[in-house]
């Protein structure tokens, strides 16, 4: 006796479409996924939990995309991401949803060894991340890195008017920045850090603390400041294309924060 043949389920995603609209993105949000990041330091891959929106555009004869494929991507994708890696992680999602365009972003969070400036004690800070693809082929992908750093930041105003010590407040800084070059999520957490009145910890001893304290009080910076500062920093970077920095400065005298964003062209774009 024959085998039962396979039953062939009806695939009513890949049915025609008769309404004439194109879907600018069409796929998945909010998939929590387990990832592994290649870090700064050769070697020592980190793994962390990733909030991934994948998205497709859709032609206007289809009437829809293959969702389950979206996941598919990620279990072909089990290697430490780079930027190289996650560029082919994009690439191979247009090819198995055999779709023109599409968006591949990733947030994560990373955690980066600090070493404090006086004590040398070391221990870890938690940073926000993200690596976004997007493009209209896969010989044309844009990859965009985004890290939010948390840092210090000390009033100048407040330093000129009191007779003794100055308001200052931790900050969060957000750098987002097209990447044409070699650029690790390390080296744009010491950008952010460096343009700072100073950088935060998680373990200081007295020592350190004295430190950051005079550190930031000879360092003041209005949160206009600390953007432009930043800008310049990434117009002069050949590696860098098209950006946006903000700060968000948790003021310590009032019960809201100041906020400043600003937009730019690094050199890899002018070149």
């Amino acid at each position: 006796m024959n085998a039962p043949e396979k039953l062939l389920l009806p695939d009513t995603q890949a049915l025609p479409d008769a309404r004439g609209l194109a879907i600018n993105k069409v796929g998945v949000k909010g998939l929590r996924y387990p990832v592994v990041v290649r870090s700064g330091k050769p070697g020592v891959p980190q793994h962390t939990i990733a909030d991934l929106a994948m998205y497709v555009g859709l032609p206007p004869q289809v009437k829809g995309t293959h969702m389950s494929r979206f996941v598919e991507i990620l279990e072909l994708h089990r290697e430490p991401i780079d930027r190289w890696s996650f560029q082919q992680m994009f690439a191979d999602m247009l090819d198995h949803l055999d779709a023109k365009s599409g968006y591949l972003e990733m947030r994560f969070p990373y955690f980066i060894r600090k070493t404090a400036p006086v004590s040398g004690v070391e221990s870890l800070l938690d940073y926000e991340a993200a690596l976004i693809a997007e493009g209209e082929s896969e010989d044309q992908i844009c990859l965009t890195m985004e890290l939010s750093a948390p840092v210090t930041s000390l009033c100048p105003c407040s330093k000129k008017i009191s007779d003794y010590g100055a308001h200052n407040q931790r900050s969060r800084i957000t750098l987002r920045a097209e990447v044409w070059g070699e650029v690790s999520l390390e080296e744009l957490a010491r950008i952010a850090e460096d343009e700072a009145s100073c950088a935060v910890y998680g373990l200081l001893k007295r020592p350190d603390e004295k430190h950051v304290t005079e550190r930031a009080y000879d360092n003041p910076k209005f949160v206009e400041d600390l953007v432009r500062d930043l800008a310049l920093r990434l117009q002069r970077d050949p590696r860098i294309g098209k950006f946006t920095v903000a700060s968000e400065n948790y003021e310590s005298i009032h019960n809201h924060s100041a906020y400043a964003e600003i937009s730019g062209v690094g050199a890899a774009s002018r070149n």
